[in-house]
């Protein structure tokens, strides 16, 4: 039965006795030691155990998560020397070679390197030759996308329809630079970042197997710097272990790698919500003093408010990824004195900070500035909920004031029909006044509306008095804010009608401009005055308001100050909109320069018809031109 003994721990190489990195010790063997990445190692060894194995394989994702690993291991078990199996024997020789990268039937190819079309084609001349001694002959490319676009054309036919004893393994990082054409030749498996609790128990059993200890914060810590790459944490495990005496802490993973504590973080962004720079500013000093670096602090106070963020928005503790959980509580008390949109701006602030720290060499002063930037933020989450509660009432008002105008409209409507009014007869109206009893004033629930004259008894229904010209009942007006000028009829009759005087209109409209919304209130701005007729009220735009006025003419807009007006008027009255011509500027011709004028004058002197005749007689020039005294 094959062997899985697991990663080796030898310390040196058997031939040169050099010491050998942990990452390179304890890397994966076998589908089964692969960490964060089954959906990869199973499809392989079902495509192996059902004879679906194709001819290229693309290996994509993040840096240090397993990708040519894996691509060796599935060589290993191509190559097996009891034939194509799910789980390679590890001391077989085909499988000792290739965990070295000697085995002459499986090329590794760094495309960085070898990205040009002469390497292609001395691929393509070896690609027909045969094995040496193993089953297949497999071609691993790392880093494919480094490849020429020339380098990328040459191996199109050959990827296509290559040689059935020849396999094709790419690894690459970034896989939207490949060529579709390329992709489309390929079987691809993405290979996603390494959770933080797999690599913690990754390291637990490697710090056991190098007779170390660690606390468990300390291995956290160093997961969640390596950002899901396997490899990083291997490397940063291995460098905090010479640092330290056996034992690893959070406070030398810390004093190792630079960087400052949750607690410190935290302090930070709570003196930051305190609005108190000198204290954040004293505090940044103090950690930098400590030994961490302005830059990589930089990048710590971004993911702390990334976790802040993921907080304040209802996610839990498990959701958090690069600070502890135990801080959690912590956080959920700060995203509520922040606010989300508070929060989302200094997230903001300090993605453009780390920009512009990688193009300087004052990353301490940028942090500084960005810092005190964040401390005079305003409350933006309070803002927000201000503008909608405002937008809430804003609206709430306009549905009750429409439904106020409609009620005051229906109940005008039926006293129209069953009232009548007498109006004695007048030979001469006074102009100004009304005769007692003359006019019913109906005035609206609105107290806004309620007008200065006496009220008149109305008996109903009241009979017209007899009139030599007319035999009409004269229906009730609601009068507006501003005293009305009743006009006697043109026939001359006691029949008495209420207008609108200009000073009405004018004071209507100011009131109107205040209940409409604010895009309206800007539009009817540009009103350059208002005239008064019966039954409408015309707005009147300057030729140089064209746009409000065209604005204007929007049924939502129109209606919006119609029914406005209509409300403080206590009746129906239309909007017209007139647009005045525009003003003719007159163009003004820009004065001559003193250059020009001079050679304009020295023209019309040489035409003169007297000057010509002179030059044709006395066969002379001109010398001067000089200026009248």
């Amino acid at each position: 039965m094959p062997e899985s003994a697991g990663p080796r721990v030898e310390k040196t190489d058997a031939k040169s006795n050099s010491y050998v990195v942990v990452a390179r010790r304890y890397r994966p063997r076998g589908f089964d030691e692969l960490v964060g990445q089954d959906h990869v190692g199973r499809a392989l060894k079902n495509a192996i155990d059902t004879n679906r194995v194709g001819h290229a394989y693309l290996f994509t994702g993040a840096r240090g998560v397993g990708k040519t690993s894996t691509a060796r291991i599935f060589a290993k078990a191509l190559n097996d020397p009891s034939g194509p199996t799910g789980t390679p024997d590890n001391t077989s020789d085909v499988a000792l070679a290739i965990d070295s990268g000697e085995d002459v039937d499986v090329i590794e190819i760094d495309g960085a390197s070898n990205r040009g079309i002469d390497e292609i084609r001395s691929l393509r001349a070896n690609v027909s030759v045969r094995p040496s001694r193993s089953r297949f002959k497999i071609y691993i490319i790392d880093e494919v996308h480094m490849l020429t676009g020339a380098a990328f054309n040459a191996l199109l036919k050959t990827l296509e329809e290559p040689p059935e004893h020849v396999k094709f393994i790419f690894c690459t990082t970034d896989p939207e630079k490949i060529p579709i054409t390329v992709l489309s030749r390929c079987q691809r498996f993405d290979f996603a970042p390494v959770e933080v609790p797999k690599i913690v128990e990754r390291l637990r059993e490697i710090v056991q197997k190098e007779s170390a200890e660690a606390d468990e914060k300390a291995l956290e810590l160093i997961a969640r710097r390596a950002a899901g790459s396997m490899r990083d944490s291997q490397s940063l495990l291995e460098q905090v272990l010479s640092f330290s005496d056996g034992k690893l802490t959070v406070e030398q993973v810390h004093a190792m790698l630079g960087t400052a504590d949750d607690e410190r973080l935290h302090a930070l962004a709570k003196a930051m919500a305190d609005r108190d720079a000198a204290a954040v500013i004293r505090q940044m000093d103090e950690g930098i003093d400590a030994g961490v670096d302005a830059g990589r602090l930089a990048e710590q106070l971004l993911a702390y408010f990334r976790d802040l963020m993921a907080v304040t928005v209802g996610c839990d503790q498990t959701l958090m990824r690069h600070t502890s959980a135990g801080m959690y509580d912590e956080l959920v008390e700060l995203g509520s004195r922040w606010g989300l949109q508070t929060v989302l701006a200094v997230v903001g602030l300090l993605d453009e900070t780390l920009v512009r720290i990688r193009h300087s060499v004052y990353s301490r002063v940028l942090l500084e500035a960005t810092a005190i930037q964040i401390c005079h933020l305003p409350d933006l989450q309070r803002i927000v909920d201000l503008a909608a509660a405002a937008s809430s009432v804003k609206s709430n008002a306009t549905g009750v004031s429409a439904n106020r105008v409609t009620a005051a409209s229906s109940a005008a409507s039926v006293e129209k029909k069953n009232i009548e009014v007498n109006v004695p007869h007048t030979d001469q109206p006074q102009s100004g006044s009304v005769a007692s009893g003359s006019v019913a004033s109906v005035a609206p629930d609105d107290a806004s509306l309620q007008t200065q004259t006496q009220p008149v008894e109305v008996k109903s229904p009241v009979q017209v008095a007899e009139s030599p010209t007319a035999d009409q009942a004269v229906e009730p007006v609601v009068e507006p804010v501003v005293e009305p000028v009743v006009e006697p009829a043109p026939n001359g009759s006691a029949a008495t009608r209420q207008v609108w005087t200009q000073a009405t209109a004018d004071l209507i409209w100011k009131q109107a401009m205040e209940k409409v919304e604010p895009m309206t209130e800007t539009l009817a701005h540009a009103v350059k005055h208002v005239v008064a007729e019966e039954g409408r009220l015309r707005l009147v735009f300057p030729g140089e308001s064209k746009l409000a006025h065209n604005r204007c003419e929007n049924p939502h807009h129109k209606n919006s100050l119609a029914q406005a007006v209509s409300e403080l008027a206590g009746q129906e009255i239309a909007i017209e909109l007139q647009l005045l011509p525009p003003k003719q500027v007159a163009v003004k011709t820009a004065p001559i320069p003193p250059a020009k004028a001079r050679l304009q004058r020295m023209k019309e002197i040489e035409n003169h018809p007297l000057v010509k005749s002179c030059i044709e007689i006395f066969d002379a020039e001109i010398v001067k031109i000089e200026k009248p005294r």
